[in-house]
């Protein structure tokens, strides 16, 4: 049947796997560090994937291809939770997980720091939208050179949220539809951004207050400006 489905421009893709997560139905998969679409009758045509991709490498098309097969990516689904799954594009560094560690106060000289991190990955550009933990979220977004410029950025900022780092000066993305998604797709509480004061990372504050805007919802935000000697500026 001639109907509408992704298409994915291996040339453009990255190898992020964020597609790969976000298809609930299991259509996409990683091959050779490449996303693929492995089987016209698991893809349902209502992309998901599309705005979780970072290179723009996903489209839809329409082209002759097996109906959407509902039953089958049931089962298929319930086979998967037998075993244990491979990770979406084979890199540690891409497993979408949460973090626990114990809560203790503020370290004092004798006792060493403790990671505020709750979850993985932070990076913006491969976070999976729908994660379980964005839900009910009070959300950091943060310059990745803020975290060395203040010396104290886990308790200060880190400690009781969920954080994302991004440099759209090296990323060379623009972050605003991705945050618009996790923002419109989840009950997130708040947003603090933690921004440089150097000119480039006036990218990532317009691009989560615009976020917020484009997400319709109403979301207290906070940006904060960390000097390049380590202070807060306001």
């Amino acid at each position: 049947m001639r109907r509408k489905i992704i298409q994915i421009d291996e040339d453009r893709c990255t190898g992020c796997g964020a597609c790969a997560q976000a298809c609930h139905e299991g259509a996409i998969g990683m091959v050779n560090g490449k996303a693929r679409l492995l089987r016209d009758d698991y893809c349902d045509g209502l992309g998901d994937c599309l705005p979780t991709c970072p290179a723009d490498a996903i489209h839809f098309v329409e082209r002759d291809a097996a109906a959407y097969d509902a039953a089958a990516v049931r089962e298929a689904k319930a086979a998967k939770r037998e075993v244990v799954q491979p990770l979406a594009c084979g890199c540690p560094g891409t497993r979408s997980r949460e973090i626990r560690h114990g809560r203790e106060e503020r370290p004092t000289a004798a006792v060493a720091p403790t990671s505020q991190l709750s979850q993985w990955p932070v990076q913006i550009k491969l976070a999976p939208p729908t994660a379980p933990y964005f839900d009910g979220a009070d959300l950091l977004v943060a310059a990745t050179c803020s975290a060395y410029a203040f010396a104290d950025f886990h308790d200060h900022f880190i400690r009781g949220r969920v954080t994302l780092v991004g440099c759209p000066k090296l990323d060379g993305v623009d972050y605003t539809e991705k945050l618009a998604t996790i923002i419109k797709g989840n009950d997130i509480r708040s947003l603090t951004v933690v921004r440089m004061e150097v000119p480039c990372c006036g990218g990532l504050e317009h691009a989560a207050t615009e976020a917020v805007r484009l997400s319709g919802r109403d979301v207290p935000c906070t940006v904060v400006t960390v000097s390049t000697e380590g202070e807060i500026l306001g």
